[in-house]
């Protein structure tokens, strides 16, 4: 493969996530090594590994446990990435945790997913684990779900039981009202099988391998289509001081979303100013048309007032909101428990404030749902939350998620994360240890 043709061929992210010792890193393991992405002393310090640790066979599960932790207790604690190719296609993997307690790490990973892999362990079904996960991945708006069932050797690759677990699956999404594609593919990752080739095992199974389903579930559902909207957060002001460049005033940033041409007529916000698209320089080549995720620089007719954290939209196009209240989902990932009224830096992809949170609206609560998941009255998103009363206030702890009103002290510029995930989301830093204790997408 050229450098070249790689650097050009599609990029997929995507997560995997499970409960503990339902194969996560043992599935990612298998795909590197079926599909020949490891190198030979990578595979030899594996078997070492193993040796040292008294397996009896090789572990393909060492090759994404790297901390000494991991290996030692056998569960997956840190987010590990791995990368590898074919001829079709790249990929970012992001090995996430399957306990409870790591739910915020689970957030981290699949932030930038582009589908996720939910594993689930054929003898036990659908867990609590698993409605969790299931529901971060609708939070974060991904649009496909691989519900990989493992562990299919254990049960004589029998099709009853994979039956068994999409049936409930199914019933559980409809309830949970989430609106990811999803594909459910039976596999064994310790033995390989339906992960990369199909396997001859389960001949009752019509569908594609992993692997066929990584390679060839359409990814256009980015926001760098013509059709999105545009916008673009400035994150720098350039203003060389040379005789190459007199007067020179270009406005540097990533186009979160859509496309900009030259002569393009543009609104400035939050402060509504308005001008016209002069030139768009990408280093020191000059573009007619520049597409998200492209690194631009944007020169405007007029000598207007921008700065770093405003934001360039098209004048004909739905404008994005100007809030210094809004309402989001946000996962709590502070040591330290939601202290309401109290003053945090808020950050988004460019601009920042000072913020505090004045109330928490409900917390979802997955227990609640798969207690009742059974049952009659089971109906919708009702299930998952927890209401705050006029008594009691719901705390918001490490690791717990829950919807909240947040207040500025400065305007920001915002969409909903549904519609656009760079400006639609944001993290809340503690001011006191400047550690990031939350992270935010707007609804």
């Amino acid at each position: 493969m050229d450098n070249k043709g790689y650097l050009d061929m599609e990029l997929l992210r995507f997560t995997t996530a499970g409960s503990v010792d339902d194969g996560k890193s043992t599935l990612i393991g298998r795909l590197l090594y079926d599909s020949k992405s490891i190198f030979e002393d990578q595979l030899e310090a594996v078997r070492q590994a193993a040796i040292s640790l008294g397996n009896e066979e090789l572990n393909l599960a060492l090759l994404t446990d790297g901390l000494r932790s991991e290996r030692e207790q056998g569960i997956t604690i840190d987010v590990a990435y791995r990368y590898f190719a074919t001829p079709k296609r790249k990929f970012i993997i992001a090995d996430t945790p399957g306990h409870t307690q790591y739910t915020r790490n689970m957030v981290t990973g699949a932030s930038t997913a582009d589908l996720a892999v939910i594993l689930v362990d054929v003898r036990n079904g659908i867990t609590e684990q698993t409605v969790r996960h299931t529901c971060i991945a609708e939070l974060l708006k991904i649009p496909y779900i691989a519900i990989c069932i493992n562990k299919m050797d254990m049960v004589g690759y029998a099709q009853e039981h994979y039956e068994r677990i999409c049936a409930d699956f199914n019933r559980m999404k409809e309830k949970m009202r989430i609106g990811a594609e999803t594909h459910f593919i039976p596999i064994s990752a310790k033995m390989g099988d339906n992960v990369v080739e199909k396997s001859d095992k389960m001949e009752w199974y019509g569908g594609l391998s992993l692997l066929q389903l990584l390679e060839t579930v359409p990814i256009d559902h980015k926001t760098y289509t013509d059709g999105a909207v545009m916008r673009f957060p400035v994150q720098y002001v350039i203003r060389p001081i040379s005789d190459r460049f007199h007067d020179y005033r270009a406005y540097a940033g990533r186009l979160a979303s859509g496309r900009i041409h030259v002569g393009e007529r543009v609104v400035v916000l939050p402060s509504g100013l308005r001008s016209t698209v002069k030139g768009i320089m990408q280093d020191e080549t000059s573009l007619e048309v520049a597409y998200a995720p492209q690194s631009v620089s944007i020169l405007l007719e007029d000598d207007i007032d921008v700065s770093r954290g405003d934001c360039i939209v098209a004048q004909d196009a739905a404008a994005p909101r100007i809030e210094k209240s809004f309402t989001s989902m946000c996962c709590w990932m502070g040591d330290e428990p939601l202290v309401l009224g109290k003053k945090y830096i808020l950050r988004t992809a460019v601009s920042e404030s000072v913020c505090m949170v004045k109330s928490i609206v409900n917390r979802l609560d997955m227990s609640a749902y798969f207690r009742h998941a059974g049952a009659e009255q089971a109906s919708g998103r009702e299930q998952l939350v927890t209401k705050s009363g006029t008594t009691e206030e719901i705390s918001l702890k490490m690791n717990d998620i829950a919807s909240i009103v947040v207040r500025t002290v400065n305007p920001l510029v915002v969409d909903s994360y549904a519609d656009n995930h760079v400006m639609g989301s944001f993290i809340i830093i503690d001011p006191d240890s400047f550690e990031t204790v939350g992270a935010g997408m707007i609804e």
